[in-house]
């Protein structure tokens, strides 16, 4: 039998909450279930933070839920809770959480496996949200300001000072991305482009970074990661992308417009050749249909922006042949060097301004590509003056 522990239960509004279950419970230790054995401290801050007391066994939530015991599983797997076998570990807001997902299948507003869908999108994201800011600021912030403070006496209060917050601004970043993906999702040609469409995907890889690896100190090689994706991820924001994710080393983002990943690409380079601690950089590109699930992207074009990126030149862009032609076809960049010159002449002739444009595009060596074939790589770069 299945229960949540390591993510999260849903209070009355439906905000998701932090996990529900102490560590020796997430570890599905059923005997580590009893409170007598279990940190004092992590049992206050549990209470602290779902708002309720343990009062269900998996089977007892599920039965008040009126969900099958298979169903509730199912959904407390997808969130990302272990298995803990029957001990009384759950909250009136698991109950209601359960409740919740079934009613949006009963009602027929959700399939069960789209329900399945929302809550593992949900567990996932919310895990990771979780872990960062433990990471980041509260493990630091519960370090005791004074000599003789311990942790206990610093941890409550802060987390009780925090949580509200916390809890307001996860919900007015959700809804505004949840605006900016809906907006996105109207504007689709049809309902086949809502799911397959059309994007400029890029992957954005730093150079060496095994060999870093094994030279730096973890501390300074974390510093170092986090400065690559804050940078990355403020650019790709500013610029209008959507930042898909990040893994260490590299980051994968996709835009609606060709012209647009162009531009966080080159910037990308530009800003990190400025940074004397950081390494290279090199970045593909690829322009085509993709197919979006669950804030992921897949296919070809994904795949061939990928391997792009691996053949890429150090502090480069390479983009793929429908890339570069997406890019002559709104007027960002020529086709040509020659055809540049010839419309330049051309309008000089007839006393107009002549075209201007963005980037430049370089044919490079067809190459093959292993799972593609041979592909025509195009080595994308800013025109003189266009910065």
């Amino acid at each position: 039998m299945s229960v949540e522990d390591t993510g999260s239960g849903t209070d009355a509004q439906g905000a998701v909450e932090p996990p529900p279950l102490s560590a020796s419970v997430a570890r599905g230790d059923s005997h580590g279930a009893d409170a007598g054995e279990e940190n004092p401290l992590a049992l206050r801050l549990e209470g602290l933070i779902l708002g309720a007391e343990r009062r269900y066994t998996p089977f007892q939530a599920a039965r008040s839920a009126g969900v099958s015991m298979e169903l509730a599983s199912r959904f407390w797997r997808a969130m990302g809770f272990a298995d803990i076998g029957q001990a009384k570990a759950l909250t009136e807001a698991d109950v209601l959480a359960l409740r919740r997902l079934a009613g949006l299948v009963e009602a027929g507003l959700l399939s069960e496996a789209m329900a399945v869908q929302v809550a593992r999108s949900t567990g996932q994201t919310t895990a990771r949200l979780a872990e960062w800011q433990i990471d980041s600021f509260l493990e630091g912030l519960t370090e005791p300001p004074e000599p003789g403070m311990t942790r206990t006496e610093v941890t409550y209060p802060l987390v009780e000072l925090l949580l509200p917050e916390l809890e307001e601004f996860l919900v007015y970043v959700w809804r505004r991305q949840l605006a900016a993906a809906t907006g996105r999702v109207v504007q689709a040609a049809d309902d086949e482009e809502m799911v397959d469409r059309r994007l400029a995907v890029c992957f954005a890889d730093l150079v060496g970074f095994t060999r870093l690896t094994r030279r730096m100190e973890e501390e300074e090689l974390g510093e170092l990661v986090e400065a690559f994706e804050t940078t990355a991820a403020d650019l790709v924001a500013a610029n209008g992308g959507r930042l898909i994710k990040t893994l260490g080393d590299e980051v994968l983002y996709a835009t609606d417009d060709a012209g647009v990943a162009a531009e966080i690409a080159l910037r990308l380079i530009e800003t990190m050749a400025n940074d004397e601690t950081m390494p290279e950089l090199r970045v593909g590109m690829a322009f085509g249909t993709v197919t979006t699930r669950m804030g992921d992207v897949f296919g070809s074009t994904v795949n061939l922006a990928s391997r792009l990126t691996s053949i890429a030149p150090k502090d480069a862009v390479l983009v793929d042949g429908a890339f570069a032609e997406e890019l002559t076809r709104t007027g960002e960049a020529p086709a040509s060097e020659a055809e540049a010159a010839e419309a330049a002449a051309a309008a000089e002739k007839e006393g107009e301004e002549p075209p201007t444009y963005r980037f430049a595009l370089q044919p490079m060596w067809q190459r093959p590509v292993r799972g593609l074939g041979v592909v025509q790589p195009w080595l994308l770069t800013r025109r003189p003056g266009k910065a």
